[in-house]
């Protein structure tokens, strides 16, 4: 028996309940435990095939990795304005046996070729963004398949090749497009200048009214070269993606686009390497937090905010009261200087993580917070003898479009994986039926600023610095308690972060931590989230010193929780999110 809930309101949501001891239990986002030790499984993704998908896996016995592989996969053609196998990601696992954090690195990275003035005009000033970001120069070696073949070679348990039948499938037999997709087609009209996606997201290229009709909601879009590429990975693994057919594919759209060809070569794709990472785990409260490292902020970022707002009683403050988010808002400013100085890939530049996350130092940024009056715009911590710097800032803030998804399979392993194409549709260029990134303008277009160099500048083989965030908590007993996550740009540490004060400060369920109206401070204005009570406390702020910015603010953020012996899952209802459950023990 299978019981299907939708939340109102909302976005569909289903918790698909299969029978436990002869008897259907219905429960939203959770199952009743039919043991002491197991939960089910369950999923939450961004996409309601992607969901299905993983759950398919799942229930053949599959991992959380190998359903988290599946995701992708799905994902890389339901929702190619976020995520893909033409882009990068990174990823963490929690292996429930061993009882440890593990850390996937599978970020692009630039090719042989490129120089630290790959985005400066022949007069040394920076390009102009929307010149930079659209055709090859911006398209990185993309990570992905790299670095999920390396998860699954640690923690899958199906064979690999199973693991793409559902996209197979579904890129054959077709997927209807969603509000979603069509809704970003139509604000991306960039799509129609390159014919590789021209004739992939608009009706046969004909013009209605003056202009190309993007693919309409309900559309029946099948995509056979996809299928092709999948198959060719499925069965030559990572080979099968960076040698090859798909591999000439990717350089030549890459090295041929007419109006900003880039640098990208055969050699470049067969070099790439994912990278396993020592995951950054540090105590908040009675929990210990565990994010990825640099080349991404977005781990050292987010702790280093909670690591401030320890010396505050959150749990005090009511949520999206004008003192929460002001104290929010203060320490995220400091954390988000400091980012700009002195987070950039490590493999490259020795990001001082330990001085940064030191008890001393978050505690010094912590006194300069002060709860009758803003800051204004923070300055980096001093970490050297000199008091300056030697660096330059990096503000740049890169763009919106990624997806998050969380997994925890039926032995209590758990994913949280945050992948991007940047985009949204990354560098609008299609090859072998996937969208290519354009992630090295997550670099600075400039390598010194002010006689001083930029630790985030282009380097040969570098990666570019990433705010993505996905997040494994662990209670005070070591064990896992949520997987969480979202896209968002440089927002994402803040969307992540709230998530967390909700999940622990305020005890909120995994849904009411990912349904709290978003506020966000990148060391300028404060954004409030439109359509919400935050606005309303604008006056507030002000008095308090801050400049009010309120804006949509669309996460993507998708978790699952442990909530005594149930899983308790939330997907983003400002997306097509989606949880699903298996029966009991798979």
């Amino acid at each position: 028996m299978e019981i299907a809930l939708i939340v109102p309101g909302a976005r569909s949501v289903v918790s698909k309940i299969l029978t436990c001891a002869g008897l259907a239990v219905a429960v939203l986002f959770a199952v009743a435990a039919c043991s002491d030790t197991e939960r089910g499984a369950m999923v939450s993704t961004a996409n309601p095939h992607a969901s299905e998908a993983a759950i398919e896996i799942l229930e053949k016995g599959g991992s959380a990795v190998d359903a988290a592989i599946a995701a992708q996969m799905v994902l890389t053609l339901v929702e190619p304005q976020s995520s893909g196998i033409g882009g990068g990601a990174f990823l963490m696992h929690w292996d429930a046996g061993e009882r440890k954090v593990g850390a996937y690195d599978g970020r692009e990275k630039a090719p042989a070729a490129a120089r630290p003035d790959l985005f400066l005009q022949a007069d040394g000033t920076p390009m102009a963004f929307i010149d930079a970001v659209v055709g090859g120069r911006a398209v990185g070696v993309p990570g992905v398949i790299a670095m999920l073949w390396q998860a699954h070679r640690d923690h899958g348990k199906l064979k690999w090749s199973e693991l793409f039948a559902p996209a197979i499938r579904l890129a054959e037999s077709g997927f209807k497009v969603s509000p979603r997709l069509n809704g970003m087609i139509t604000q991306f009209n960039a799509l129609s200048m390159h014919p590789s996606t021209r004739d992939y997201f608009y009706i046969d290229s004909i013009e209605v009214a003056g202009a190309l009709e993007p693919l309409p909601v309900g559309y029946l879009r099948t995509n056979s070269a996809y299928a092709e590429t999948l198959r060719s990975i499925a069965a030559d693994g990572p080979a099968g993606f960076y040698e090859g057919k798909t591999a000439q594919a990717i350089v030549a759209a890459v090295r041929d686009h007419e109006r900003n060809p880039g640098l990208m070569t055969l050699d470049d794709l067969k070099a790439y390497e994912a990278r396993r990472r020592a995951a950054l785990c540090r105590p908040y409260r009675d929990y210990r937090i565990c994010g990825m490292p640099p080349p991404t902020s977005g781990g050292l970022t987010s702790l280093m905010i909670l690591g401030m707002l320890e010396h505050f009683d959150l749990s005090g403050l009511r949520p999206g009261s004008p003192m929460a988010v002001h104290l929010i808002s203060e320490a995220s400013k400091l954390a988000y200087a400091d980012r700009a100085i002195y987070m950039a890939d490590s493999d490259f530049f020795d990001v001082p993580v330990t001085q940064l996350l030191s008890p001393g130092y978050l505690r010094s940024r912590a006194g300069e917070i002060h709860p009758g009056q803003s800051m204004g715009k923070a300055k980096p911590g001093e970490l050297n003898s000199t008091g300056d710097p030697k660096h330059a800032a990096d503000e740049s803030h890169g763009r919106l479009s990624t997806s998050h998804f969380s997994v925890v399979d039926g032995k209590g392993n758990a994913v949280s994986m945050t992948t991007s194409v940047e985009g949204p549709f990354g560098a609008h260029v299609m090859a072998a039926g996937f969208i290519l990134n354009n992630q090295l303008t997550d670099f600075s277009f400039q390598p010194e600023i002010n006689g001083k160099p930029v630790a985030n500048a282009v380097a040969p083989g570098k990666r570019p610095r990433s705010s993505m965030s996905p997040t494994i908590v662990l209670d005070d007993d070591g064990a896992f308690y949520a997987a969480v996550g979202s896209p968002g740009g440089s927002r994402i540490i803040a969307y992540v972060t709230q998530t967390l004060i909700g999940l622990i400060d305020w005890e909120l369920g995994m849904q009411g931590a990912i349904d709290l109206p978003r506020h966000v401070n990148r060391n300028g204005p404060i954004e409030l989230e439109d359509q919400t009570d935050l606005p309303g406390r604008s006056a507030d702020l002000e008095k308090l010193g801050h400049k009010v910015d309120v804006k949509t603010l669309v996460s993507g953020l998708h978790g699952i929780r442990v909530d005594g012996l149930e899983l308790d899952g939330g997907a983003d209802r400002r997306r097509e999110g989606v949880v699903l459950t298996t029966r009991r023990g798979q």
